[in-house]
């Protein structure tokens, strides 16, 4: 393969080898039949239903409410229905008098409901469900998320011996509950990879593993555990999902998709995490830094967050039209990052299923609506579109030289050419805001003032009505979403699905939290500690629920599929940022250089080019990068919104797009294709491969050693035969031709006095071990 082109070289023999040795898996099992429980809870058992079976019709939008009926409020429900007011919806404690009760579990289709034409139907069990709350008296109740969390007592457990936190507590009580039990801590060797890659997204070095394995004494996990939490790739790692939520990119997107030097706020984010700044300092300089009394350039740069969406640089467009669209990312960001709600579908219309009107997304909305950053209006394409002085718009801000000797040093600014940043800043006047009829940017309702949703919390007075104001609304104590929203995102990173699975919707849609009273034991924990984020990643990382080994019996698996219960440790693919990271740091040759500007690593030619919209920016061709930005970590991959980098997209990257709170996580033959021929993974297989020819050991210790940097354990018996095995088979059979071929992957240069058979098998092998699913799996 041309070391330049980006093609591929498939590796046939790979395939067979890596089957054998990736072992086997099980499918998953059915899930237990349910039963309808004694005390029925209308939050969490008879909700759930009616959001998704009725409350399209009969719900919280008026437009579309059918025979004037509400079953979301209760006066609603229990009043007279207007069609019929000798009959009621719902009468408590007598279903067979409940209207509800009797159009659900009639067998004539002319009077069932939901009707057929809307293919929804309930089943048995959830009309069970709805006749035994109503003979309980169908009690409404407010939904659980809006209201505010509350110190939650530590429950009593039987096996008091296995909690090492009050984590454990929670989890162990759930488990004795549902007739499990945890499993066993996991060994050595494969929780301190599980803890690396979760605290710094890098697998750990040989002398830390021997370290740790060397160290006998009680609290070796924690002093492991405080080393890696000090470690500046700890901020890079809690940074990337950040900049997932934070929609970041190195481009403007739209058609003209023009470069953008955004990258100082992504600086500004690893440093905060790493100096770990309070949660409610880290929001609140991102949300209104600008408007902080005496604020300072790095609360200024913070406000880069709400300039991170898209912005157009064509011609001939309605300024007005496009700057709603930006205020309205900031509006949608802000509900979907902050609260944890669909604001956005309350945009057009009353929201259908959670108690949000359009007015007050319109008074969320005029928060963000007084930005100074409307531009000359153009006929053409803007005239300073892919120049040096359009890298950022306004309101900016410079970062000069002389800050970075200063206040911003933690800013990489590599050159004394101008910086500039686009950040937030307000018009010296307020602008007026109207709700926005069927969200159509010209079609004026009547006008609003600045607040938030009654049923999440009301605004206010004594807050100022700005930005900064919602912060101070957004962290006031009685706020129920704001901690429970970010420790559930945390807890989420750690498990790989919160504690309400659904991290971006904590609404009438969203799942239910597997554990809630732990959720909100964490978020008041969490908010008395002064909103302490490493605190909370301690707690997590030292519980015996996050310490347990990944093993699953046949048993377990049939009575908890899901692992809802966390009776073993989850198991998935890590990131896909983290995937480059382990192999770069495997194989040595990542460049640990801590933020700065994006670079460009390898990738197939002419995606750019054929992509572009014309004219000569700087982002019209693929300009590859050399020498050591080829091996910065993944989250340093320049990101180009209409072509994004194409081997993390099949990783499941995010396209920083829009705010992106949970990344998908699939399982294709694409992954196992780029991880054959990506030029990066081939690349650091023959640079790992001559270090190891280089050393003066035994071919098995090579092996050994390789497989150790790689899946970070030292492979069994059984492993290293096969290895050992495949290795003289490849030998035997490596022709000079073909030898010649595979060494010619990549830049970095191959030592003179290596042979070069021996290092294209040695590379093949270590090509072979990064295909195994362990490498890149966190167990």
């Amino acid at each position: 393969m041309d070391k330049m082109s980006g093609k591929f070289s498939v590796f046939p023999p790979v395939l067979c080898f890596v089957i054998i040795l990736n072992g086997c898996s099980s499918d998953m099992g059915d899930s237990a039949a349910q039963q309808v429980p004694d005390k029925v809870s209308y939050n969490f058992d008879v909700r759930p239903i009616l959001s998704d079976k009725c409350l399209v019709c009969h719900g919280p939008d008026a437009n579309k409410r059918e025979a004037s009926l509400r079953l979301d409020i209760a006066k609603s429900a229990y009043k007279a229905l207007a069609e019929n007011p000798s009959a009621h919806a719902l009468v408590p404690g007598e279903p067979e008098l409940s209207e509800v009760f009797l159009r659900i579990s009639t067998s004539d289709t002319n009077e069932l409901m939901p009707p057929k034409s809307s293919n929804l139907r309930l089943s048995q069990y959830e009309v069970a469900v709805i006749k035994k709350w109503i003979k309980q008296g169908a009690k409404y109740e407010k939904h659980w998320a809006f209201v505010a969390p509350k110190q939650q007592v530590i429950p009593k457990v039987k096996a008091n011996g296995w909690p090492k936190n009050e984590i454990d507590y929670f989890i162990l009580a759930k488990q004795e509950q549902a007739g499990l039990t945890p499993n066993a801590e996991a060994d050595k060797e494969r929780l301190l990879r599980r803890v690396s890659l979760d605290l710094t997204g890098l697998p750990p070095s040989l002398e830390m593993m021997d370290a740790f394995i060397a160290d006998k004494s009680d609290d070796a996990y924690e002093k492991v555990l405080d080393q890696l939490l000090k470690m500046p790739q700890y901020g890079e790692r809690m940074a990337l999902p950040w900049l997932d939520v934070a929609r970041y990119s190195d481009s403007y997107g739209y058609q003209m998709d023009n470069f953008r030097t955004q990258w100082p706020w992504r600086d500004w984010v690893i440093h905060a995490f790493n100096k770990n700044i309070s949660y409610k300092d880290f929001i609140t300089w991102q949300l209104a830094g600008d408007l902080m009394p005496n604020a300072t350039k790095e609360q200024l740069l913070a406000t880069g967050f709400n300039r991170n969406h898209k912005i157009t640089e064509e011609g001939a467009v309605d300024e007005e039209e496009y700057r709603i669209t930006y205020v309205t990312d900031r509006n949608d960001t802000f509900g979907k990052a902050m609260l944890g709600v669909t604001m956005e579908c309350a945009h057009c219309h009353d929201h259908k299923y959670d108690p949000f009107s359009q007015k007050e997304y319109y008074q969320l909305f005029s928060f963000f609506n007084n930005v100074n950053e409307m531009r000359p209006t153009y006929t053409a394409i803007d005239p300073s579109a892919g120049k040096p002085e359009a890298y950022a718009k306004k309101p900016m801000m410079e970062i000069s030289n002389n800050d970075v000797k200063n206040i911003l040093s933690f800013v990489n600014k590599q050159d004394t050419s101008r910086l500039i940043v686009s950040v937030m800043g307000d018009l010296e006047t307020t602008r007026k805001t109207y709700i926005l009829q069927r969200g159509v940017f010209d079609s004026y309702g009547p006008e609003v003032q600045p607040g938030t949703p009654n049923a999440i919390l009301a605004f206010n007075s004594k807050f100022p009505k700005n930005r900064l104001g919602l912060a101070q609304w957004l962290f006031d104590r009685q706020n129920p979403l704001t901690a429970r929203v970010f420790v559930n995102r945390i807890w989420q990173e750690f498990f790989g699905r919160g504690i309400v699975k659904t991290s971006g919707d904590f609404g009438m849609q969203g799942e239910l939290p597997t554990h809630p009273a732990l959720l909100d034991w964490l978020s008041v924990d969490f908010m008395e500690h002064n909103w302490d984020i490493k605190r909370l990643v301690k707690q997590i990382a030292t519980s015996a629920t996050y310490r347990q080994s990944v093993v699953v019996s046949k048993e377990k698996r049939s009575a908890d599929p899901e692992n809802i219960f966390l009776s073993r440790s989850p198991r998935y693919r890590i990131q896909a940022e983290f995937v480059k990271d382990m192999i770069l740091s495997s194989s040595g040759l990542l460049n640990k250089t801590i933020g700065g500007p994006s670079v460009k690593p390898y990738q197939p030619e002419g995606l750019w080019e054929g992509a572009t919209a014309g004219g000569g920016g700087l982002l019209s061709v693929y300009r590859q990068d050399h020498g050591q930005s080829l091996y910065r970590r993944g989250m340093y991959t320049f990101i180009k919104r209409t072509v994004p980098p194409p081997s993390m997209s099949i990783f499941d990257a995010s396209n920083r797009d829009l705010c992106e709170i949970h990344r998908l996580k699939t399982n294709t033959p694409l992954q196992a294709l780029v991880m054959l021929n990506d030029p990066t993974v081939l690349e650091a297989s023959r640079v790992l491969a001559s270090k190891l020819l280089l050393e003066k050991t035994q071919t098995k210790e090579k092996l050994i050693k390789a497989f150790r940097l790689i899946v970070s354990r030292k492979p069994t018996e059984k492993e290293i035969e096969v290895i050992t095995g495949y290795y003289a088979e490849e030998l035997r059979t490596m022709k000079s031709q073909n030898a010649e071929q595979l060494l010619t992957v990549g830049e970095y240069p191959i030592p003179p006095k290596v042979d070069r058979i021996m290092l294209a098998v040695m590379m093949r092998i270590i090509s072979t071990i990064y295909n195994l699913e362990e490498a890149i799996t966190k167990s």
